[in-house]
């Protein structure tokens, strides 16, 4: 790199436009940056110091450092001595610093009379080593001596140069030559310029434009090798820089014009001359041409003149039919061909003399006779002798004419004959009945009846040839003996045709019994073959067919099959040779009468061949067939042997997962012992699944084993792989959501201060209502429990069971599980007041006579359980009332509150039928302490007086406060 901050600083105007405007040129696209790139500065050095040492070599010499070796001038001075082909001043001899100065300014001086006008370079500079000025000048010598003179199309310089690359690297793929820098960096275009002028130093197809390093190195060492072109470049600076450097290509590729240039000014030149020999040689060529025409033509008209001159007369007609023939073939055959060489001859002679005219050579002259105008004045001679042969011909023809009218009839009449005859005793001395069939032979019976006619109807024309021939004799024609002659060969040919038509009908005759004969076997082959063909068809298929069983029974059948198909295999083989039989009958009869059989059954497609080759494939299919059945046996025993592994275990984990199901189930629906116990038995019952694991992988184990053998079915058993993972699956999910229960359980009875007591009645009602026994009710069932334990549904019921669904069933599953009845009747009992609150909040603040006005109060709104407890009566009034509102008992009678026993049961296990958030309803009131023992009293108290209307009058339904009044009015007693 020069290290330039333009090139406008180093390169001046001549005022004369032209060079120096190129030198000028700004070019103002460049970043400053990538001009004072250190690998641009290094690329020019290499490129410069190999450009300058391609001419320096010339003189015996060359450069090592561009800046040291031209510092003293005498290098730079003789550089331009070669480059230029001038002697420069002769150089200073000394080694001081003024000598070198001085030789450097008179290379400078000298750049600059060739119209380069320099720019900030001195002498100092270049004596100094200054490298950026040194590479500047000799860029200035390489534009100047390099590319200055590269002149495509009015363009020169750099875009002559462009021009020149891209001309020819058009036709080349993935070339596209733009401009000196990143066109260049793959390579392509420097093999495309080789390539184009010496296509034999380098395969272009096999380059890739993926491997420019490749390519570039290619491109270096041809151009080296075989144009002596140094290398001025090293591919991986031109592939490693974003933009190599412009000079550097410039520079190099400048080379590649000047060796090509030479090379097409050297062909162009070859070019000439050897267009002006050729035109000579055409000339010459023509000159010959016309001569050899000339002479052959001269010769034809001399040889032919003398034959149309001779007018000796033939004797016959034919002889002189045969003259005009020939003087016919003459006219059509021979004249038309020399009349074209003479007209050739006139237009080469013509053309000769254009192009001698055009090339300023001197005329043609012919050789002494061979003139146009000799060889005009001998054609027109031909012509007069044979208008004069023509004439003479015309006239003979006529004269003989007369003369052999009869011998032309006689001829005429024997030609008749002869051409009928011709090809008659071949005909019927052939032998084509031997190879012919049934039917072809009687085609032939009645062709040769038909050809007896006809040689009957020509025996009168016999006759009439004998006549005239006859008649010619004694008129003594001149050609008799030709005509006795033929006469009598017709009449030795007419006897010979006589006796050959009886020969051959007596042939025929025979030849039609003895086909007869095989036509017969024929049909009985054809009838017995189509069928044992059909036959043997069916058996290769069925030896052939794939098969596809899946039990020990399904392979038996087919080897049961098998065995019956080969027990027919001795009566097919006979008829099979019986069939073989009648073939061998046919060939005998062929062979012993010299019958040529045709070798196809008129009745069948068959032939012996097809059925022999059938029986042999069969033969072959039975032990295939065999051995497939065997293989497909031990392949069925092996599958039978894994299905009763597997039913083996599955028949006792199916059960023992059914089981363990069972027993969870009974576990979680068991009302005896506490909770603590059902969830230790329930993690007994968890380890011992856990514990099971190993039987279920066993069993997946051979589950893979059936499904790698493609075992679809398995009788042995019920239990699929299938049911067993669900099954143990729902094992898993089930133990692990009973223990959930079981422990949520735990956790609401220790939250809410629910008893045991109290759960177990939870779960018996819920038991005794999940009629499925699948640890769910169904809502009907759910509405039968809330009705069996005193909730009203039957006002306002929809509403009030929709409103509790909601509550038990969130999720609208339709089905109420054991734990969401648990929850739900946790909360009912949590919030409600229990019997043993309510009777010490009696035994704390009521007297006898409070206790007897509570207990008149308690039955007139319908809380008779409470009664019950508080203040029973004696055994008598207990039974009358039944459970139910008792009446007021007479005084001083002792009262017991009874109930039949297993309604007090059932109404123990009845949870509480819903939250007590809202004001109950009276039915809810009554259901709220039936939970409680009944209680007995010593003695009866005293029937107490009867309380205000207000508290005595039972609560509507619509009385959102009628628990609290109850509250307020056990509490102010």
């Amino acid at each position: 790199m020069f290290g330039f901050v333009g090139q406008h600083q180093y390169f001046g105007s001549d005022q004369r436009g032209g060079v120096g405007e190129f030198y000028m040129i700004q070019e103002e696209d460049w970043d400053r940056d990538l001009l004072l790139d250190p690998a641009w500065e290094k690329q020019q050095r290499k490129t410069f110091t190999a450009w300058c040492n391609s001419h320096l070599r010339k003189a015996g010499t060359q450069i090592e450092n561009i800046e040291e070796d031209f510092r003293n001038g005498l290098k730079l001075m003789l550089l331009l001595e070669v480059i230029s082909g001038e002697r420069l001043p002769k150089p200073d001899k000394g080694k001081m610093r003024f000598h070198k100065i001085a030789n450097v300014n008179k290379a400078l001086d000298f750049i600059c009379s060739k119209g380069v006008k320099l720019v900030s370079i001195g002498a100092e500079e270049i004596v100094d080593g200054n490298v950026k000025m040194t590479l500047g000048m000799i860029w200035t010598i390489i534009l100047r001596f390099a590319i200055q003179d590269i002149s495509v199309e009015e363009t020169s310089a750099k875009e002559g140069l462009l021009l020149w690359c891209q001309r020819k690297t058009a036709p080349y793929r993935n070339v596209n030559v733009q401009n000196f820098h990143i066109s260049w960096k793959d390579g392509l275009a420097l093999c495309a310029l080789i390539h184009r002028h010496r296509p034999d130093l380098i395969d272009y197809s096999k380059l890739r434009k993926d491997d420019p390093i490749g390519n570039l190195n290619t491109a270096f060492e041809v151009a080296e090798k075989f144009l002596d072109i140094p290398k001025m470049l090293d591919a991986e600076d031109i592939v490693n820089t974003p933009k190599p450097d412009e000079k550097a290509i410039m520079t190099y590729v400048s080379c590649f014009y000047h060796a090509f240039a030479g090379a097409e000014q050297a062909e162009t030149a070859a070019n000439r001359i050897c267009k002006v020999l050729a035109v000579n040689q055409e000339n010459e060529k023509l000159m010959e041409e016309y001569e050899k025409l000339a002479s052959e033509l001269l010769e034809w008209i001399r040889r032919t003149i003398p034959w149309l001159e001779n007018r000796v007369a033939e004797q016959t007609m034919r002889a002189m039919q045969q003259k005009l023939e020939d003087f016919r073939d003459y006219r059509r055959v021979h004249k038309p061909p020399r009349v074209q060489e003479k007209c050739q001859l006139e237009i080469n002679f013509n053309t000769l003399q254009t192009k001698l005219r055009l090339s300023n050579r001197p005329a043609f002259m012919p050789s002494e006779g061979k003139m146009v105008s000799d060889i005009a004045n001998a054609w027109k001679g031909l012509e007069q002798v044979e208008k004069g042969y023509e004439e003479w011909l015309l006239t003979e023809i006529r004269r003989l004419e007369r003369l052999d009218h009869l011998a032309e009839k006689f001829k005429q009449k024997c030609s008749l004959h002869e051409s009928w005859t011709s090809g008659k005793e071949e005909l019927l001395s052939q032998k084509d009945y031997e190879s012919a069939s049934l039917m072809e032979i009687r085609a032939l019976m009645r062709k040769h009846e038909a050809f007896e006619s006809d040689l009957a109807a020509h025996q009168d024309r016999v006759e009439q040839i004998a006549a005239i021939a006859q008649e010619l004799n004694e008129l003594d024609y001149h050609d008799a003996a030709t005509v006795n002659a033929r006469c009598q060969g017709i009449c030795d040919q007419w006897d010979s045709l006589g006796t050959l038509t009886q020969k051959r009908r007596d042939a025929l005759e025979r030849v039609e019994k003895l086909w007869e004969t095989i036509d017969q076997l024929y049909l009985e082959f054809a009838k017995r073959a189509a069928p044992f063909n059909n036959w043997m068809d069916g058996a290769m298929e069925d030896l052939q067919d794939m098969f596809i069983v899946h039990s020990i029974e399904e392979i038996q059948s087919l080897i049961t099959a098998h065995d019956q198909f080969k027990a027919t295999l001795p009566e097919a083989d006979k008829e099979r040779m019986a069939i073989m039989g009648i073939q061998n009958e046919i060939m005998k009869i062929a062979q012993t009468y010299g019958i040529k059989l045709a070798g196809v059954n008129p009745y069948t497609n068959l032939s012996p061949q097809d059925i022999s080759n059938k029986w042999e494939a069969v033969k072959q299919l039975v032990p295939l067939r065999d051995q497939m059945l065997q293989e497909e046996v031990a392949r069925q025993q092996a599958n039978e042997r894994l299905r009763r592994q597997f039913a083996a275990q599955a028949n006792i984990i199916g059960p023992w997962i059914q089981t363990k199901m069972e027993e969870i189930g009974h576990v979680s629906v068991d009302i005896a012992g506490s909770l603590e116990e059902q969830m230790n038995n329930l993690k007994t019952y968890e380890q011992n699944i856990i514990n099971y694991k190993s039987n279920i992988d066993k069993l997946e184990g051979d589950h893979q084993l059936i499904q790698e053998a493609l075992i679809f079915d398995n009788k042995h058993t019920n239990y699929t792989m299938e049911h067993v993972r669900v099954g143990w699956e729902q094992l898993l999910t089930t133990i692990a959501r009973t223990i959930n229960e079981v422990e949520n359980q735990i956790l609401t009875r220790d939250a809410k201060g629910i008893s045991q007591e109290q759960l177990n009645e939870f779960r018996a009602s819920f038991n005794h209502f999940d009629r499925k026994r699948n640890g769910m009710m169904d809502p009907d069932d759910f509405r039968a429990c809330l009705i069996s334990m005193g909730y009203d549904l039957v006002s306002n019921g929809e509403v009030e069971f929709a409103r509790i669904m909601t509550l038990v069933d969130p999720n609208n599953t339709g089905v109420v599980t054991f734990q969401a009845f648990i929850d739900f009747m946790t909360r009912e009992t949590a919030e409600t007041d229990t019997a043993e609150q309510v009777m010490a909040s009696f035994k704390i603040l009521a007297s006898d006579k409070v206790r007897a006005a509570a207990r008149c109060s308690l039955l007139a709104i319908g809380v008779s359980t409470i009664v019950a407890e508080m203040f029973p009566l004696s055994p008598p009034a207990a039974l009358h009332h039944g459970g139910g509102a008792a009446p007021r008992a007479a005084p001083g009678a002792g009262r017991v509150l009874h109930q039949p026993h297993d309604q007090v049961h059932r109404r123990r296990r009845r949870p509480p039928p819903g939250p007590w958030t809202t004001s109950p309803s009276p039915a809810r009131c009554t259901a709220r302490a039936i939970y409680k023992p009944v209680l007995v009293l010593s003695s009866p108290p005293p029937v107490p007086p009867v309380p205000p209307p207000d508290f005595f009058t039972p609560p509507s339904s619509s009385s959102s406060s009628s628990h609290h009044k109850l509250k307020g009015f056990l509490l102010s007693l």
